[in-house]
């Protein structure tokens, strides 16, 4: 039996409102800059003028050692103040950005959700180029913790 992705999440408390810490995660054109795995993000259609909505598509180039890979994903939750969220059309991974607010801050929270059983090409890639779910998922949780200090200091700069 091949082993299954954990669903992963990681919160922050950041020292600013949540329109404040919106305004920066709702550009996910900025991934690249927090994350240590997606490098870019590019936006597709409209997305490329207006910004990311509600069934915007995007592209993430990733990178992991010496193993780089595009994905391609649509926006399924967009409530703007509060939340984002987009599905890997590959791995049919759900990431997603959850705010709320905490006194005089906000709460950020970064989610990954897989599917189980995983499709059988992300499976075999996740096997042969990631070293395994449970060792990518060691390093994603490690990840979300960078990006969410890396956008907290973002925000409180």
């Amino acid at each position: 039996m091949a082993e299954a992705p954990a669903s992963l999440s990681e919160s922050i408390r950041i020292s600013a409102p949540p329109q404040r810490v919106w305004e920066v995660v709702s550009d996910v054109r900025r991934m690249g800059e927090w994350s240590p795995e997606c490098r870019k993000i590019v936006l597709w259609g409209r997305a490329r003028r207006r910004g990311v909505r509600l069934g915007s598509l995007i592209t993430g180039f990733n990178r992991r050692k010496y193993v780089l890979w595009p994905t391609t994903s649509k926006v399924h939750l967009y409530d703007a103040g509060r939340a984002i969220g987009w599905r890997v059309f590959e791995s049919q991974a759900r990431w997603s950005y959850e705010l709320a607010p905490e006194g005089d801050g906000t709460v950020l929270t970064e989610a990954r959700a897989m599917p189980n059983p995983v499709p059988p090409l992300p499976a075999v890639f996740a096997r042969f180029f990631l070293g395994g779910f449970s060792g990518h998922d060691v390093e994603l949780r490690e990840g979300m913790r960078t990006t969410l200090e890396r956008i907290k200091a973002e925000v409180e700069n």
